[in-house]
């Protein structure tokens, strides 16, 4: 039997094992890191110390592993498609005919959608993180030390 068959069949099924595998091992991981947070707490209350408060992010649910989203990363993902799309538009046209190269169109106006929102929002937002962040960073160096 030829496998060429088989690459039909075979690339769904192992695509969706793939998917069902990282949603297992993140699963796993918020519930070891809940276990560890309560044997922690449950030693502190046995042994008497006060307990910290619970953070606002400990039970926040982001799929970036608990980082914030730079306000930059739709200029970055605009440079992605924008070069993912035209280095596609280059190869299909140049190795096919230009009736297959105008399916590069797509990732070309994904980039495109990205740079448009980046220069009408994305910009504003990282002038105004900047400015928290110094806005924080000079409160901090006014705090008297005693």
């Amino acid at each position: 039997m030829d496998l060429m068959y088989l690459i039909p069949i075979l690339v769904p099924i192992f695509g969706m094992m793939f998917v069902l595998g990282m949603i297992f091992l993140d699963y796993r991981k918020r519930r070891d890191m809940l276990t560890l947070h309560h044997q922690e707490r449950m030693a502190a209350i046995d042994k008497g110390v006060e307990l910290p408060p619970i953070p606002e992010d400990f039970f926040k649910e982001d799929c970036d592993g608990g980082k914030a989203r730079s306000p930059h990363s739709d200029f970055g993902w605009a440079l992605f498609w924008l070069l993912a799309g035209l280095a596609t538009l280059v190869a299909l046209y140049f190795n096919f005919n230009s009736k297959i190269a105008l399916y590069a169109l797509i990732p070309l106006a994904i980039g495109l959608h990205h740079l448009i929102y980046y220069y009408a929002v994305g910009k504003k937002e990282a002038m105004a993180l900047e400015a928290e962040r110094r806005a924080k960073a000079g409160q901090v160096d006014r705090v008297p030390v005693s």
